[in-house]
């Protein structure tokens, strides 16, 4: 891949995977809410030998994600476009809640529509969402962050086929808990704690697949499945001992 267009890149997974895809050859296009941050992302991936445009930009602001992107894509055409950028916020409330699904979710849709059609017309080109091991079930101790994920998840799946005839990929990631911004402030044990660096190998070695969910830690992931398929009584009861966000 040539040209790969990462949100949510001044931090956390979005960081490790553009310093990973950061090499002589390959144009990056990153951005983030952070531009102190992301100036220093830029920076490090320009010593890697990548072409790197930066741009601080709120994934919420439609006219703007679509100009920015169409723009990148004039100077080369994206081969990858990885829709990171999110939130997970810890306050209740219809104020958090709207913040969040605004990011989560609008900031998705956002940042791949504006390069579906033109993946569509090459035939070629491959996206990737940001979900979460909280999206295979809503629950009571993060609802408007599972709620989110759960969109994300079934958006990527039904995307994956719908685009299939087009040549174009599309890969759904669901991480457990990565060291990041978004983690920092969890006050309760996180099974499977990893490193972003770490965590961006195994997307990465799963983008090169074609997976369609690549969802992390092993043991983890059958935990959220096992919750998934339990009658709704018994997963209340079950979720009622989770730590709020």
């Amino acid at each position: 891949m040539k040209h790969i267009l990462i949100t949510g890149a001044s931090s956390g997974i979005g960081e490790a995977l553009a310093m990973h895809y950061a090499a002589p050859g390959v144009t990056l296009s990153l951005s983030g809410r952070n531009a102190d941050r992301l100036k220093n992302v830029e920076k490090q991936c320009r010593a890697k030998g990548s072409i790197v445009d930066a741009l601080a930009i709120d994934v919420t602001n439609k006219k703007a994600m679509e100009a920015w992107i169409l723009s990148r894509d004039e100077v080369a055409s994206i081969d990858l476009v990885i829709a990171n950028a999110g939130v997970g916020l810890d306050a209740q409330g219809l104020s958090a809640a709207e913040k969040t699904f605004a990011i989560n979710i609008n900031g998705v849709i956002n940042t791949v529509h504006p390069i579906i059609p033109k993946m569509q017309q090459r035939k070629n080109g491959h996206i990737a969402l940001m979900s979460s091991l909280a999206g295979y079930r809503g629950l009571s101790s993060a609802p408007a962050y599972s709620a989110s994920k759960c969109f994300v998840k079934a958006y990527g799946e039904a995307l994956r086929g719908q685009l299939r005839p087009d040549d174009v990929k599309v890969t759904t990631i669901c991480p457990g808990f990565v060291r990041s911004r978004l983690t920092e402030s969890n006050r309760f044990p996180m099974p499977g704690l990893m490193e972003a660096e770490q965590a961006a190998r195994v997307i990465v070695k799963g983008l090169d697949r074609n997976k369609s969910i690549i969802a992390f830690p092993w043991f983890m992931v059958f935990g959220v499945w096992f919750l998934s398929v339990l009658p709704g009584g018994l997963l209340q009861q079950f979720v009622r001992m989770l730590p709020h966000k």
